[in-house]
């Protein structure tokens, strides 16, 4: 797997839109991020052009208007963050932030059933026909 960029928090925000439209501009992201967020219009900029710098984000320009796109898919940077959140906390032990996050989380009983069937599916898939 090829080297993701680390992604500040405040840059997600933005990549989450770009995987959701695929395509954006900067008066789009900046009018996006501002319904939410009480970032200037510089701040969302610099967000920007921090992810072209990483790699995350390219752009095409046509005319004076530019496109931003994303250049990492969000599966990619969502497992990436996952492993480097199991290693830092868990230390790597994937079982102990099942445990810990089931014994701390009021789950329902459709929950509970949704886990139960998903590790199901994941058994059967480990043994031999």
């Amino acid at each position: 797997m090829k080297e993701l960029p680390k992604i500040s928090e405040a840059e997600w925000e933005v990549m989450k839109l770009l995987w959701k439209t695929n395509s954006l501009t900067s008066e789009k992201i900046i009018a996006s991020l501002s319904e939410y967020n009480d970032w200037s219009d510089q701040t969302i900029k610099t967000f920007i052009t921090r992810l072209i710098k990483k790699g995350a984000i390219g752009y095409e320009k046509t005319g004076r208007v530019y496109n931003y796109y994303p250049l990492v898919s969000e599966d990619e940077c969502v497992k990436s963050e996952n492993e480097f959140f199991l290693k830092k906390v868990y230390n790597g032990a994937l079982n102990m932030l099942f445990t810990k996050f089931l014994e701390e989380e009021n789950l329902s009983i459709n929950e509970i059933e949704e886990l139960e069937n998903i590790l199901k599916d994941k058994k059967e898939k480990k043994l031999p026909d």
